[in-house]
């Protein structure tokens, strides 16, 4: 009896094996069309002069002369950095390897956001990273916010191609009067058009750039069915190649001006190269979207009784 457990005990540890194996790596299949890299246009800022501590800095190490930081998630904390400037449009991105080992309810995010400054009607535009369990990878979630609107969230969901937790991969977006495109790799996964038909859902006022990690228990996996175990704490994210190019928001001037970071032959605010997507980056996106995207809020009917104005 005792060996026939011990071989029912052995096959169900395979089969987990085989399962979190399965779902670890059944993405890897897909190779990722070949694309222009934006990241190798813009140079990388130093952490340490252009982001200050957000939270947690107890959990926030700089490394490399500045060039790179890890941010920490306990039970005391998370931890995050916040960009010393504002920006108004630009190219901003980030690489980024997350933590390993099982993470269900742990967010990474990279994003914009403008709450500080306009707390009832702030604009966001987020990429998060939310955490895995035994049986799911991380996940990619994608959203834009406008004039406060948190109550109508305008969630995208991909897989990843490859597994985050092995080594940095770019995160970055585009935004500016034309469109705002999310891109994994170089790899446009969503575009977010600006269009007059429905201007107060496209974030419209300077924001700054947050890199944070955090509890996000209640929502972040399966809804909030599986939190944060802390039993596998720490949880450390490593942030390195940062780029943020684009228009410095001057809060003293009397009128808006555009002070440009890190002058490049290519202008992601006003550049006819980011005023639309090319063939071979709208191919790309499409091959993002039919593979890897599980999710969009344009196809959510229970979240929607008619499709959203920018779905259409």
């Amino acid at each position: 009896m005792a060996f026939l457990q011990e071989i029912v005990a052995l096959g169900l540890l395979v089969l987990c094996m085989t399962a979190a194996v399965s779902s670890h790596s059944r993405h890897s299949r897909y190779t990722p069309p070949n694309v222009v890299r934006l990241t190798d246009a813009f140079s990388h800022v130093s952490i340490g002069q252009e982001y200050s501590t957000f939270f947690g800095g107890s959990n926030t190490k700089l490394l490399n002369n500045g060039s790179s930081a890890n941010l920490a998630l306990d039970k005391s904390s998370g931890s995050g950095l916040v960009s010393r400037n504002k920006y108004y449009y630009g190219f901003f991105s980030a690489a980024i390897k997350l933590p390993s080992g099982l993470s269900p309810g742990v967010v990474v995010a990279f994003y914009l956001s403008n709450a500080d400054n306009y707390p009832h009607n702030h604009d966001e535009i987020d990429i998060e990273l939310l955490g895995h369990d035994m049986r799911n990878d991380w996940a990619l979630q994608t959203n834009v916010y406008a004039n406060g609107s948190t109550g109508t969230g305008r969630e995208e969901k991909f897989y990843l191609w490859f597994d985050p937790t092995e080594q940095h991969h770019h995160y970055s977006i585009i935004w500016n009067s034309h469109h705002i495109v999310f891109l994994v790799d170089n790899v446009p996964v969503r575009e977010f058009a600006h269009s007059s038909s429905y201007p107060s859902v496209y974030p419209s006022k300077p924001m700054s750039l947050y890199a944070t990690i955090w509890d996000g228990s209640q929502w972040a996996t399966h809804g909030g069915k599986y939190p944060v175990n802390y039993k596998y704490a720490p949880f450390v994210v490593s942030f390195a190649e940062m780029e943020m190019t684009g228009c410095i928001f001057n809060q003293t001037a009397i009128v808006t001006s555009c002070s440009k970071a890190n002058p490049s032959s290519l202008d992601p605010v006003d550049g006819p190269e980011f005023a639309r997507l090319s063939k071979e980056q709208s191919a790309a996106m499409d091959w993002a979207r039919r593979k890897l995207m599980f999710y969009s809020y344009c196809n959510d009917r229970s979240r929607f009784k008619g499709m959203p104005p920018e779905c259409k």
